[in-house]
């Protein structure tokens, strides 16, 4: 944070912080999603705001900063929609379905989310590491998972040994394949991923593999 006043907004009127704050990471959001870490342009986030750049240094001390606060709130958004999750009274396998659904149904609606994470990977997760806020926290929606698999391992239907990290890369590759590779896979393959008369298909898929996963063997007879 560097340590120059707070501008004041047009006409020498009060600035709301919190609006002005976000009103910076939704332009940043979608000029980092769209042009990476490197291409992206403090300059250009000030010209598409009503703020300035000296604001966005106010608030943020720099690029790096934004970029970092772009994370955070990105994740932030997973993890709420993660933590909303009703499936105590859920049996595990429609549990597990219900986490798959509300992954596939999030990467699809917030894109950007996936774009950033590819960009950050790039990075080598370095904003991520320095974070405060995310680091090495994982997320929270993993103690929910470890509980539904030993319900379904108490209950017989999913079989032993299944890591709960493990499981929920399973889950979110085929949610990050489907929006980042979209263009790339439907150049090769002629098929949208993302095309809205397969959305039902592949959601359904998704929760079908990751049960066929999970799935208790069966002894024969």
């Amino acid at each position: 944070m560097t340590s120059v006043e707070e501008p004041a907004g047009p006409g020498g009127r009060p600035r709301d912080p919190a609006r002005t704050r976000a009103e910076i990471l939704d332009v940043a959001t979608r000029e980092f999603a769209r042009a990476g870490y490197e291409g992206a342009r403090v300059d250009e986030i000030a010209a598409r705001t009503r703020t300035t750049k000296r604001m966005i240094y106010y608030y943020f001390g720099g690029k790096e900063q934004l970029f970092t606060a772009v994370l955070e709130r990105a994740y932030g958004l997973i993890r709420d929609a993660e933590q909303q999750l009703d499936v105590e009274r859920l049996d595990p396998v429609a549990a597990i379905r219900r986490l798959a659904e509300v992954t596939f149904d999030h990467c699809e609606r917030h894109p950007d989310f996936v774009r950033l994470v590819g960009i950050e990977n790039v990075q080598g997760a370095g904003h991520l590491a320095a974070s405060g806020r995310l680091g090495r926290t994982g997320s929270p929606v993993l103690d929910v998972i470890r509980r539904v698999l030993a319900a379904g391992r108490d209950s017989g239907v999913f079989r032993a040994g299944v890591d709960a990290v493990d499981l929920y890369a399973v889950i979110t590759s085929f949610c990050f394949f489907r929006v980042a590779n979209r263009h790339t896979f439907g150049t090769l393959f002629g098929r949208d991923l993302m095309d809205p008369a397969q959305r039902a298909h592949y959601r359904a898929m998704l929760s079908d593999m990751v049960i066929a996963y999970l799935a208790a063997e069966r002894t024969p007879g």
